[in-house]
């Protein structure tokens, strides 16, 4: 049998001095104490370094392989009173600036159109400073006049439209070395001058620069700038329309169209005849409804229009595409009736309002096959009726604009122009589909006033007679037949 102590290992035998009890307690204390400290001191640090793990998603990191430098938490003050309440933001409900278009306006100025959140301008007042960055290093950056437009002013909506006008000295690009304007948007009057956003809104190119492009003559006489086309449009209203304005306007015309979701398929088919020619402009602009401003965003629809076609046409004309101007003396041309307004920076056109519902009862008419305003013969004959207007204008000498008029023009307006050109609406039959001729009248209507939904119509057949003139011009300039 192995006797159990024989497992043991023998280790060497060594001589030591004899135990001191006293000193064994002493250097145990001293230890314990050590420890405690430590632990106390671990303890003391740990939440805040926790807290900063949790709280922050970035990596701190020195530039050595081989050590951390951790962050350090400055000591908070806890606050025991129980009212006290915090605020904690989330997100941005609105932009500060949103840039649809910049634009040099001649050789010393550009034009910045965009929106910004509304609240920020009705209850503060926030700036914009101008900055041309030279290309060439040789040269230094300078500073422009700034002052902004709010040509919406009352109807925006989440979104007011802003038009950023930078002025300066000269020209800032005089060497054709190129160069970018940089706008600095600032958060209100009420913010410290280091809190606001810095971008470049427009870049030129080495080269690009053309004084030429900036006087007369302009490459057309007239240019159209139409407001956001939304809802379900009637392609064949839209056909009838782009003839008859095509043949008003004459070859040196260009319309611009801006899509804010009603050029369907079929209205696209009507207009690519006339855009392939040149004679149209579509822009797709589906992308403003991310932003809510008034009706579509309208206004800044209306005012990048005027100043990316500044110097574009000698006029330029505002109206929708319900709307169809008209020369009452049918003796006059448009170039006779604004060689007339020459002196003027715009013009308001007065407006007849016509019924989009009652027709002529004619048995040997088709009207199926009658365009709208061949068919739609009755006006609104009511007086002292406030009647919106709509406008043409020089560009050139107009800094902002509207829906209606400009507010923002360097120049005189004409107002009295009722005798000279008139336009006609047809309020919502852009968006009809079925028949449009709902009610019919008798043939006496034509020489008696006619009462309907307490509103007085008179016969007015003045575009009617044009119809067959139209038709043929439209046949003739897209192959499109009758």
């Amino acid at each position: 049998m192995v006797k159990a102590d024989s497992c043991r290992l023998a280790l060497p035998m060594t001589t030591s001095p004899p135990a001191n009890p006293i000193g064994n307690i002493f250097i145990k204390s001293v230890l314990a104490t050590f420890v405690a400290l430590t632990l106390l001191i671990f303890l003391w640090n740990l939440q805040p370094y926790y807290d900063t793990l949790l709280l922050s998603p970035t990596t701190y990191c020195s530039s050595s392989a081989t050590s951390i430098s951790l962050p350090i938490k400055s000591k908070t003050t806890i606050d025991l009173n129980p009212n006290k309440r915090t605020f904690q933001a989330y997100g941005s409900a609105a932009a500060l600036f949103v840039q649809m278009g910049a634009y040099r306006g001649g050789p010393t100025t550009f034009a910045v159109v965009g929106l910004a959140s509304k609240p920020i301008h009705v209850f503060d007042r926030p700036s914009y400073k101008c900055e041309w960055i030279p290309n060439n290093s040789s040269n230094s950056s300078i500073q422009g006049k700034t002052y902004k437009i709010l040509p919406d002013w009352g109807y925006g909506r989440v979104y007011t439209v802003v038009v950023v006008n930078c002025t300066f000295d000269a020209n800032p690009n005089a060497d054709n070395s190129g160069g970018k304007l940089m706008i600095y948007a600032y958060y209100g009057a009420s913010s410290s001058d280091d809190k606001y956003e810095k971008f470049t809104a427009l870049e030129e190119t080495p080269g690009s620069y053309d004084d030429s492009n900036y006087r007369p003559p302009y490459k057309y006489e007239y240019l159209y700038c139409g407001s956001s086309l939304y809802g379900n449009l009637n392609a064949a209203r839209m056909r009838e329309w782009m003839a008859y304005h095509a043949w008003f306007f004459g070859s040196n015309s260009h319309f611009v169209f801006h899509d804010a979701g009603g050029v369907s398929p079929e209205v696209r088919a009507v207009l690519e005849p006339w855009i392939k020619a040149g004679r149209v402009t579509l822009q797709d602009i589906r992308g403003q409804a991310e932003y809510d401003g008034y009706y579509y965003n309208q206004f800044l629809v209306v005012n990048d229009c005027l100043h990316r076609y500044r110097h574009a046409a000698n006029w330029t004309f505002y109206f929708d595409v319900d709307e169809y101007i008209y020369i009452p003396d049918g003796n006059a041309s448009l170039e006779s009736v604004l060689k007339d307004m020459s002196n003027y920076t715009q013009f308001t056109i007065e407006q007849n309002a016509m019924s989009s519902m009652l027709c002529m009862n004619d048995s040997t008419q088709h009207y199926s096959r009658e365009w709208g305003f061949e068919k739609l013969v009755f006006r609104d004959s009511r007086r002292k009726v406030r009647r919106d207007r709509k406008y043409a204008i020089q560009a050139k000498n107009a800094y902002a604009t509207g829906v209606h008029m400009s507010e923002n023009v360097i120049g005189a307006s004409l107002h009295n122009t009722h005798a000279k050109i008139r336009y006609y609406h047809y309020h919502n039959s852009i968006t009809v589909h079925q028949e449009l001729c709902r009610n019919f009248l008798p043939h006496s209507a034509m020489n008696a006033t006619i009462w309907l939904d307490k509103i007085s119509y008179v016969y007015d057949d003045n575009l009617k007679r044009l119809a067959p003139t139209i038709k043929l011009f439209d046949a003739n300039a897209v192959g499109l037949g009758n």
